[in-house]
């Protein structure tokens, strides 16, 4: 009982000793805090099992309190307590999420009555979960021995997205590594699966072939959108993840109604790089050198590499459309400069389509390597979701995107590849001109371990450029990363557990594409 942490914020708390000691007797810890910044700092800095809001506090509101908490520490229980029975006052607080209310003045057993509710349904839906998760375990154990397809592949993402979510707030430390476990032998299969069959996925010739990839994805998912006299917005957010787009769909779903949501797969590499031009060409990346060489640069070419987007889209656009549309592609870096693209809304709803892409979460996915503060705070998958929901909960995107939600319009949001965090290293040797990136490598002298790696001695059978005659890519596999052999335990224990992207995983390659209408 003594781990249960309570938080009680009220302007009149000396009133309140009597109620405290009573709890405190029962063993519960209560921190009391006289008003509702104070209260909001608390939270942020502590851990609390249950939250009690003093409506009518002085200064910050209980109300307004609880709006801030709730975007802090959503799945907190909080349980407000106001002199007044008021329809409209209890609507906006059960609007907000509260879990209970008590009304004043509130005699001890009533606060025990609700900390036990609030503690035994917790622990109720996390007891159920668990148990459900162990049934789901066996057939996705089975599911991992029978399939041989990339359609069952995204099934199977899907059900492990689905339970890391769903047990993310479990208090039982063995599920947990029960998951950890099954997802990592997912990847592991996942990994020997793209090993055998990523030239065949990639043969177009194949009559069984009609998967949704990188080159692919604009013609099959968003051109056809165009046909309707409605204006598409294609949101395209760097470096996304199925379980990061999973939480942020509650917030996007208030406003639009869902149309379709399915999955397609990142080519290799999954970069941005690579993923991302062959995106807006519609081509594979050799194809790419081959029919518009003054767009592309080789990994050791200086200059940056997806500098030719709007380019690319165009072409693509005037290859496969019959008729002119009237098009516009935003890069959006930095949040003056989205709020720019916010206030001319009105002309892009002139548009036929409005492409606009957002490298926010790719920058936090590289902030975390070097920034202490941003490692603490996206220190695990959970904490990494609950970062991007909080950036995108105060975006200049979400503010565009309600603005969209008034108008009869259309929505895509799209990704490139996804991300995932490397846990063991092996060593690769190369020359200088060998590229830097942990979870691929190209050049011309590399020294590896065959059984550690997908190795492309050609190429070109697997659609990519070949700058050299003894050029070969080598690509990491599940949640490895290669490391050279210079100041080798330094980068090992530097780049552990940090994310990455370019190799092979289901969390780089199997990425979200959502369609949505306002």
């Amino acid at each position: 009982m003594n781990s249960i942490k309570l938080l009680w914020a009220d302007d009149e708390i000396d009133l309140l000793k009597p109620q405290i000691l009573f709890l405190e007797n029962k063993g519960y810890k209560v921190t009391p805090v006289t008003n509702g910044q104070d209260a909001i700092e608390k939270v942020e800095n502590n851990h609390f099992d249950i939250i009690f809001l003093d409506e009518q506090m002085s200064g910050l509101s209980g109300l307004e309190a609880l709006s801030k908490i709730k975007t802090i520490k959503p799945h907190t229980p909080v349980v407000m307590i106001t002199k007044s029975e008021e329809e409209n006052l209890m609507e906006d607080a059960i609007g907000s999420k509260i879990s209970d209310y008590l009304i004043k003045p509130v005699n001890p057993n009533q606060i025990l009555l609700s900390i036990k509710k609030l503690l035994d349904q917790s622990a109720l839906i996390s007891e159920k979960s668990t148990s459900n998760y162990q049934r789901a375990f066996s057939q996705i154990s089975m599911d991992l021995m029978d399939v041989n397809d990339l359609s069952g592949w995204k099934n199977i993402y899907k059900k492990l997205v689905y339970w890391e979510m769903e047990l993310e707030n479990s208090n039982d430390p063995n599920i947990a590594e029960i998951l950890a476990m099954q997802k990592s032998e997912a990847n592991k299969a996942f990994s020997k699966f793209i090993k055998q069959s990523y030239e065949d996925i990639l043969d177009e010739s194949l009559k069984e072939n009609k998967h949704i990839l990188s080159h692919n994805l604009l013609k099959n998912k968003v051109l056809p959108e165009l046909k309707e006299d409605k204006p598409v917005f294609v949101f395209l957010i760097d470096n996304l993840r199925y379980d990061q787009w999973k939480i942020l769909s509650p917030l996007i779903y208030q406003y639009f109604s869902l149309k379709e949501e399915d999955l397609f797969m990142s080519i290799i590499p999954s970069t941005t790089h690579y993923s991302r031009n062959s995106i807006f060409a519609g081509l594979m990346p050799l194809e790419i050198e081959q029919k518009h060489p003054e767009y592309w640069l080789n990994d050791e070419d200086e200059g940056g590499k997806n500098q030719h987007e709007e380019a690319l889209l165009e072409a693509q656009l005037n290859r496969l459309l019959n008729q002119k549309i009237k098009s516009s592609y935003h890069k959006i870096y930095d949040f003056e400069f989205a709020k720019k693209i916010n206030n001319k809304f009105h002309s892009l709803l002139q548009n036929d389509l409005n492409v606009l892409v957002y490298n926010f979460v790719d920058m936090l996915s590289h902030a975390r390597t070097e920034v202490d503060v941003i490692k603490e705070l996206a220190n695990d998958e959970k904490a990494y979701r609950n970062v991007t929901k909080s950036w995108f909960q105060n975006s200049p995107l979400f503010d565009l995107l309600k603005m969209i939600s008034k108008h009869p319009s259309k929505v895509i949001f799209i990704t490139d590849h996804g991300t995932i965090r490397v846990k063991e290293d092996f060593k690769v040797y190369g020359d200088k001109e060998t590229t830097t990136n942990l979870r691929y490598k190209h050049g011309r002298n590399l020294d590896f371990d065959p059984k550690k790696v997908l190795a492309a001695k050609n190429p070109t059978d697997i659609k990519l450029p070949k700058p050299h005659i003894n050029s070969k890519y080598i690509f990491a596999l599940d949640s490895s990363f290669m490391v050279y052999p210079n100041n080798y335990n330094h980068y090992a224990n530097y780049y552990k557990n940090t994310f990455q992207h370019g190799g092979i995983s289901l969390e780089e390659m199997i990425v979200p594409v959502v369609k949505f209408e306002s």
